[in-house]
């Protein structure tokens, strides 16, 4: 069986492989290397022959470690069942964090998850068991704080099937956000392709002070790249500013990192690492660490010059940088807090704040609690009273044993806190909220990662904006947005006024150090052959899976369009959260969410269609199953950068499963354009992005030239349009050779389960 732990052996031959590896790299570029190019190159499945480009070559990588949610591990289990393997070719971890619903407290939202969820739960235990998987049980923590707690090491490589897998990045490992089918190759012992990514240099100069947090560091990055900035790059910080911010200050900032788009983001190794493993009982691989730190820094050219080893440079000032708020319903429009007041008359957002959450995978860690903890007793102090409601999620049983003992809980529930349990909750729409009507125009403060329309509470008038954990609690106590906690003074208990300070430098690591607790971890069994893994005929949350058709070897002629998407269309529009997660396992059910929150240019409501033989306008998903009923397979338009946000491949997957056969779009979020070609549904870009506009509702359209489909040769799309005139132009890819062979099987874990014999 493999290990599940990251142990000091395993981290020991992890760095022998790596300099191996990179000796022969070197030889064959002949150049300085930065960080994440030692760590991508040190796990090169072939380093004599791999050819690399940055931007231009995919890559065949070997994860160290695989780790996944509850959300998503489902559909990755159930395709791993299909891959003819016995056991996890690497150590693997499953998560249960998502399907707690966040209601009314830690003890009761968790028990209750148990037992709605008792079904999908022993599958997923089982299934771990069965195959080698540690599994933690619902109310251990989040994922990715879990793993930065347990798993994460300076110059390792993990995949996870969840968008904030960089999480790790802040402990310096290269950890990239995957669909399940991904991680499937890695369990099943293959390697993982990739497309090189460029290279981002962040510089970080000065120190942070006042409410200025790490979580400004990434705000910022966003207000200068924007969503799709980071497309196919790994952003690699550096410089002084960058030593001074702790481990879990570094994972908040490498943890939205996915917002940019990024593959991943990675901080180079320093004391502020040592102590933090120190601290988790990882002294072993702190010591390790320290005698490998050539391979855990960029060569020192890179900063003496990094203007010639990255694709772009940017410096941010840490002295000057200023706490934000990032919103509403995207996370890339940037607002100073000092700027808040004028902002909200300006765009006339709804000034009645009426909830501050905290924690999520993003902002839960000791160090956050901490800082908001501080700003709380302010209040208590001077007998100042909450003006929104306001909700904590921790983000493990440790961080959540370790508060209580020092009394930062104690505080926030004094101030008036609902605390929920270890778990995403409202971070992913797990918000079951009744303190005001659905629709009701409002605006939420939280400390999340995301904040698309209706991604917290499902309400389409929720004005989401997202800031540091001490940032939030300011705006708790105001309840208005128009506020600025750096100037403007909160009403105290006895009617006069007083200002809030700035929180105090808090530790990342606590003077008694951390309470050891992992109550919910269970390791699989020594004896994994006699575990049963029950899927019931009858589930609604459990469907096996069958594998879908091999391609017919023909051109796709005259194919409907079922939607074409206008403006942002995130996974999280192409397949809902909230009240969908239930039937993450369940492909045929939840392909009944379908887009439902896309906006079609063609109708009014979102997630509607227009039938293209009868001119009837239904629910997307309907207007999908009423075609493949017909036999009638068919294509999705998509806008700039179609698919950004979660990693969800259910997003990939119920259009397969419902007859898509292409998505054709102005540009792709990566891990969206990657789940489409691991389906077997062809993503393809509009050479001239002005031809989205060519499009009608009543069009068919013709993809040609699918018999000679070749890497980098693009190809020509045919508009049949209704007054019987044609128009073609042409599309581009960026399969490669292993990717058409995909297409071709049908689906990747076709061809998969044809080389495992």
């Amino acid at each position: 069986m493999p290990v599940i732990e990251t142990t000091p052996e395993m981290v020991r031959r992890v760095y022998e492989t790596s300099r191996k590896r990179l000796e022969i790299v070197r030889k064959r570029l002949n150049r300085p290397l930065t960080l994440a190019e030692k760590v991508l190159f040190g796990h090169l499945d072939d380093p004599e022959n791999e050819h690399v480009e940055r931007g231009k070559a995919y890559i065949m990588l070997r994860p160290d470690r695989v780790a996944m949610q509850d959300a998503t591990a489902q559909m990755a289990m159930l395709q791993f069942m299909l891959s003819g393997k016995d056991e996890t070719a690497v150590p693997s971890t499953i998560h249960c964090d998502h399907l707690i619903r966040a209601r009314s407290g830690a003890k009761e939202d968790v028990a209750r998850a148990i037992e709605e969820n008792r079904e999908v739960y022993d599958f997923l235990q089982s299934a771990a068991a069965r195959y080698g998987l540690g599994f933690w049980k619902p109310g251990s923590g989040i994922i990715h704080q879990i793993v930065l707690e347990n798993y994460a090491f300076p110059g390792g490589m993990m995949i996870g099937t969840d968008s904030h897998t960089p999480n790790a990045g802040g402990l310096g490992m290269v950890a990239v956000g995957v669909g399940g089918a991904d991680a499937v190759d890695v369990m099943a012992g293959f390697p993982w392709e990739v497309l090189q990514p460029k290279l981002i240099g962040v510089k970080l100069t000065g120190k942070l002070h006042g409410w200025t947090a790490p979580k400004d560091v990434i705000l910022k990055l966003l207000d200068i790249l924007t969503v799709k900035g980071g497309t196919n790059a790994i952003v690699e910080y550096f410089g002084p500013g960058a030593a001074s911010i702790s481990a879990t200050g570094k994972a908040t900032i490498t943890n939205m990192g996915a917002e940019l788009g990024a593959t991943c983001s990675i901080f180079p190794y320093d004391a502020r690492h040592k102590a933090y493993l120190e601290a988790t009982r990882r002294g072993e691989i702190a010591a390790l660490a320290e005698a490998n730190t050539d391979l855990l820094t960029a060569d020192p050219e890179v900063a003496e010059n990094p203007e010639k080893y990255y694709d772009q440079l940017i410096e941010i000032d840490l002295d000057t940088l200023e706490p934000h708020l990032v919103g509403p319903h995207t996370p890339d429009l940037a607002h100073p807090v000092s700027r808040m007041t004028d902002d909200v008359k300006l765009n006339g957002y709804p000034d009645n704040m009426t909830a501050g959450l905290i924690g999520s995978c993003t902002n839960s860690s000791y160090e956050d609690i901490t800082r908001a903890a501080e700003v709380a007793e302010q209040a208590l102090a001077r007998g100042a009273k909450l003006k929104a409601t306001f909700w904590v999620t921790p983000g493990s049983e440790q961080v959540e044993a370790t508060i209580e003992r020092d009394g930062q809980m104690e505080t926030l529930k004094k101030l008036g806190a609902v605390v929920l349990g270890n778990a995403c909750g409202p971070c992913i729409g797990q918000w079951e909220r009744h303190d005001i009507e659905l629709g009701t125009p409002n605006s939420i403060v939280t400390s999340f990662n995301r904040n698309f329309r209706k991604r917290n509470d499902g309400s389409p008038e929720t004005y989401a904006f997202i800031g540091s954990p001490e940032i939030v609690v300011a705006y708790a106590l105001a309840g208005r947005l128009s506020f600025n906690p750096m100037k403007d003074e909160l009403e105290a208990g006895d009617g006069s006024t007083f200002k809030l300070q700035a929180p105090a430098p808090a530790p990342d690591i606590p003077a008694q150090g951390f309470v050891f607790k992992a109550d919910g971890y269970v390791a699989p069994p020594e004896t994994p052959e006699r575990v049963e893994i029950k899927v019931r005929p009858d589930s609604d949350r459990l469907q096996l899976l069958t594998p879908f058709p091999a391609w017919d070897g023909k051109d796709l002629e005259k194919l409907p369009v079922l939607v074409k998407a206008v403006g942002k269309c995130t996974t999280d529009h192409i397949s809902q959260a909230g009240p969908w997660l239930k039937y993450r396992g369940h492909l045929d059910n939840i392909s009944n969410n379908l887009l439902l929150g896309a906006n079609n240019a063609w109708t009014e409501e979102p997630g509607t269609g227009i039938d293209v033989e009868t001119g009837e306008k239904k629910p997307i998903p309907e207007l999908a199953r009423s075609y493949k009923e017909r036999g009638i397979r068919w294509v999705v338009i998509g806008d700039e950068n179609y698919g950004e946000g979660s990693s969800r491949e259910h997003a990939a997957m119920e259009p397969r499963h419902l007859g898509g056969a292409a998505v054709i779009a102005r540009s792709f979020a990566r891990i969206h354009e990657t789940n489409l070609k691991k389906q077997g549904v062809l993503p393809l870009t509009f050479a001239d992005p002005a031809d989205y506009e060519k499009i009608r509702a009543d069009d068919r359209i013709s993809i040609v030239g699918l018999k000679d489909l070749a890497p980098g040769k693009p190809l020509t799309v045919v508009l049949h349009h209704a007054d019987g005139s044609e128009e073609s132009f042409q599309v581009n890819h960026s399969l490669n050779a292993e990717q058409i062979e995909w297409f071709k099987a049908g689906s990747a874990l076709n061809l998969l389960r044809k080389q495992n014999g």
